[in-house]
This record gives C-alpha cells, sequence and structure tokens, in this order.
C-alpha cells in the first residue's frame, strides 16, 4: 500500500524542486526529514512540510506503521507559469517567466519479512 500527498502550484521553478527530491528518493521518512532541515535550498520549506503530509495520510488513512516508511516515488512536474512583463531600455518590454510545480510524494512500507515456520 502506499499513501501519497500533493502540492500544487508551488511558486518555485521545478527544476530546483528536483535537486531536493533526488537527496531523499528511497530514504525512510526519518532520514529523508533530517536531509531536508538541513539542506539550505528553498525548496525544503516545501518539501517538509509534503513528507509529514505523507506520513499523516499513510497513517490515517491506511493504518501503516510511521516507523516503517520510507519515500517510494517522489517527482515534480511543471504547472502553468505565470507571464510578467519587466521594462527595458527605449521602450522595449522583456518577458519574466515566473514557474510554477507540481510536486508528488509517495511513502511506502518497507516489506519486513517475517520467518514463517
Amino acid at each position: 500500500m502506499e499513501a501519497k500527498a500533493y502540492l500544487k502550484y508551488a511558486r518555485i521553478s521545478p527544476r530546483k524542486v528536483k535537486i531536493v527530491l533526488d537527496l531523499i528518493r528511497g530514504k525512510d521518512t526519518e532520514t529523508a526529514m533530517a536531509i531536508l532541515k538541513n539542506t539550505p535550498k528553498s525548496a525544503s520549506e516545501y518539501l517538509t512540510k509534503l513528507l509529514k503530509s505523507a506520513v499523516a495520510n499513510a497513517e490515517h488513512n491506511f493504518h501503516m506503521d510511521t516507523t516503517n516508511l520510507y519515500v517510494s516515488e517522489c517527482f515534480v512536474c511543471p504547472g502553468p507559469t505565470l507571464k510578467r512583463v519587466q521594462p527595458r531600455a527605449q521602450g522595449r518590454a522583456y518577458r519574466i517567466l515566473k514557474r510554477t510545480s507540481h510536486v508528488t510524494l509517495a511513502v511506502k512500507e518497507k516489506n519486513s519479512e517475517k520467518e514463517v515456520g
């Protein structure tokens, strides 16, 4: 069973989020939380909140053991881009693209293989 959490329309570039997601992919949730708290990137704040939400979803909705969870899947997709204009010299205008992100984070329980016998 897998519990997911979604963050939509986050005002941060997907490229910046992907760097931090690569750090926590496949790690257990406690290690991932420690990595996020000690990573000096702006995406860490978004992902800390998202990871807490995914763990809470696993506990509440699927009755999973929170000490046995790991980040099974995490990815980011680009959201809609906000187009803004910056005035330049001689009446010109340059376009500024303010990118948004949709982040998906899934946690899964580790297979605790019990010996039968």
